[in-house]
């Protein structure tokens, strides 16, 4: 008798490249659920997806069928209906630091050095590669729940703001807001 593999695992991430819309998409896991009827039970799957174009746009979602395929199509058009932008700094990596949170899932992002890499639990290394990121360091605290972790993710990805966002809403220029970390950063040396 063939032993179902564990959810969640390391071996249920798998990614899919589609021709046309270059969005990439990350099966994060693969729940089975079971309705107890009369007669017996009534197997479904619950699917959670995350799609991005690997340039600064990412979306997740969640599907339930009968079947896995159904399932995952369901979760990866969700996926591309709630898609949001974040904006990077030289494409690699957040503008800052930020923390997020979604019910028990509580989630640190931090930019990182060049060369550092995707340094993140399961299901936010899959947010962070749909998204394009290379270089951050992210940590989970509170939950080890999938759906969670990646709903908290992307709490604290639409809190981050560029440079250029920020000095437009504040009235400056961007090197009054960038300056005047330099300029910090010297004085602590000191």
């Amino acid at each position: 008798m063939a032993r179902e593999p564990r959810e969640g695992g390391r071996g249920r991430e798998r990614d899919r490249d589609r021709e046309g819309d270059d969005l990439v998409d990350k099966l994060v896991t693969i729940n089975r659920v079971a309705k107890v009827v009369k007669g017996g039970r009534r197997f479904a799957f619950a699917a959670l997806v995350v799609v991005g174009d690997q340039k600064g746009r990412v979306g997740y979602g969640s599907g339930k069928a009968r079947e896995v395929p159904e399932a995952i199509r369901k979760a990866t058009e969700r996926a591309k209906r709630g898609m949001i932008r974040v904006p990077m700094k030289e494409g690699r990596t957040l503008h800052h630091d930020v923390a997020g949170h979604f019910g028990a899932g509580k989630v640190v992002l931090r930019s990182a050095d060049a060369g550092t890499g995707i340094i993140a639990g399961g299901p936010m290394r899959a947010v962070f590669e749909s998204l394009g990121i290379n270089d951050v360091v992210a940590k989970s605290l509170g939950t080890r729940n999938p759906h969670n972790m990646v709903k908290a993710t992307f709490a604290a990805l639409e809190r981050c703001a560029s440079p250029r966002a920020v000095a437009s809403r504040r009235g400056k220029k961007v090197s009054d807001i960038l300056g005047k970390r330099e300029q910090a950063a010297e004085a602590a040396d000191v």
